[in-house]
């Protein structure tokens, strides 16, 4: 199976992992894409990749994105950006980043749950109290 075909109407077997990156919607612009290649949030199968390497077929990417990390592997090749469920086709999370990125987020939630917001900004009573409290030193 050839992938979808580029703008000289021929197939593609290989594409600059920025302009797949940008037809994939992982980044809105290419040069917002080169960036984060440049930074090394980007490895292809395994290696750090530069924004010219060209990425194929069954290559397997590793993108991160703030505290994620997404584990995919390309299905298809575009240089052109289409509708989300286009791009969602061009390639496949694997099984083990769907499942590590579940428990990330059940962890966040679990974080955030026990946290309480105040109602209101603290009293100037209260901002003497908590000033008081961290220039404490520890028990001597």
């Amino acid at each position: 199976m050839v992938g979808p075909v580029s703008d000289q109407s021929r197939p593609l077997d290989q594409i600059r992992i920025d302009r797949w990156l940008w037809a994939a919607r992982f980044y809105k612009t290419r040069s917002r894409a080169k960036i984060a290649i440049a930074g090394g949030k980007i490895h292809v199968n395994g290696a750090k990749a530069k924004p010219s390497r060209e990425v194929r077929i069954c290559d397997n990417l590793s993108i991160s994105r703030g505290t994620d990390e997404i584990d995919i592997v390309v299905v298809a090749l575009s240089d052109q950006r289409g509708p989300a469920n286009v791009a969602q086709a061009l390639y496949s999370e694997t099984p083990e980043s769907i499942e590590r990125r579940a428990e990330l987020k059940a962890q966040r939630r679990m974080e955030r749950a026990g946290l309480r917001m105040p109602k209101s900004k603290p009293s100037k009573r209260d901002r003497r109290h908590l000033m008081r409290m961290k220039s404490k030193t520890g028990p001597d």
